[in-house]
C-alpha cells in the first residue's frame, strides 16, 4: 500500500470512497473519506513531500502576506534561510537515505524550537526559510541559536555513527517596496557570505544593501 501524504496514496482513498459510493454505502461514512482525502490534499499542496515543512510556493505566501501586514502596521520582521552543511559528503559516505532522514528531523527540531507564529519552509535542496514576523535581526539571532542548541541537543548517532549535524544562517529583514523574492534574495545573499565564512556561521544583509 502507498504510504500517506502521497499522491498515490489519496488517489487510492479517493477511487475507494467513489467505489463506495456506487456501492450505496452511508452517506456519512464515505462523507468523513471525502473529507479526510481533502485534507491529505490541501498538505500535499502546500508542504514539502519529503520533510512536511511548507513547500517554497506556500513559504512565499506567507512572505507575501507578512510584507502586506508590515504595511498596514510598520511592524518590522525577519527571514532567515539557513543551508545544512556537509549533506553531499554525508551522501558519498553514507548513501541517499541519511541526508533525507537529516532534513526530516531539522524540520521536526525546528518546529519545537520555533513559535507558532513563524513559518518553516523548504525552499532549496538543502535550504529552509523562515519567516519570522514582528521581529528585529538581533531578535531573529536569539532565534538562530535556540534553533542551533536544539538541533545540537539531537542524537544523530541514531541514524548514523559520529554524525554531526550543522547549518549556516543568512538573516534580513523587511523594506519599504520590498517583494517576497527579492527579501528572499537578500536572505540568500547572506547565506553565501555565511558559507564562505565557514560551518555554523551567521550573517546579515541590510535591507538597503542593493542585491545584483
Amino acid at each position: 500500500m502507498p504510504k500517506k501524504e502521497t499522491i498515490p496514496y489519496v488517489q487510492q482513498q479517493l477511487l475507494e470512497a467513489i467505489a463506495q459510493l456506487k456501492d450505496g454505502k452511508a452517506r456519512d461514512q464515505v462523507l468523513s473519506t471525502l473529507e479526510a482525502v481533502c485534507s491529505q490534499l490541501q498538505s500535499l499542496v502546500t508542504h514539502d513531500h519529503l520533510t512536511g515543512a511548507l513547500n517554497r510556493r506556500s513559504l512565499l505566501e506567507s512572505l507575501e502576506k507578512e510584507l502586506q501586514r508590515s504595511k498596514r502596521t510598520g511592524h518590522t520582521f525577519t527571514v532567515a534561510l539557513i543551508g545544512i552543511s556537509g549533506l553531499p559528503e554525508v551522501m558519498e559516505q553514507h548513501g541517499q537515505e541519511i541526508p533525507k532522514q537529516i532534513l526530516q528531523i531539522v524540520t521536526k527540531q525546528a518546529n519545537l524550537a520555533l513559535r507558532e507564529l513563524d513559518s518553516f519552509g523548504r525552499v532549496g535542496a538543502t535550504e529552509f526559510a523562515i519567516v519570522m514576523p514582528t521581529t528585529w535581526l538581533d531578535q531573529s539571532l536569539v532565534a538562530v541559536e535556540r534553533l542551533k542548541a536544539q538541533i545540537l541537543s539531537y542524537d544523530w548517532s541514531q541514524i548514523a555513527a559520529g554524525l554531526q549535524v550543522t547549518f549556516c544562517t543568512g538573516l534580513t529583514s523587511n523594506a519599504p517596496g520590498d517583494q517576497a523574492e527579492k527579501v528572499l534574495l537578500r536572505a540568500d545573499l547572506a547565506l553565501q557570505q555565511a558559507r564562505q565564512a565557514g560551518d555554523d556561521s551567521v550573517r546579515q544583509v541590510e535591507a538597503d544593501l542593493p542585491v545584483g
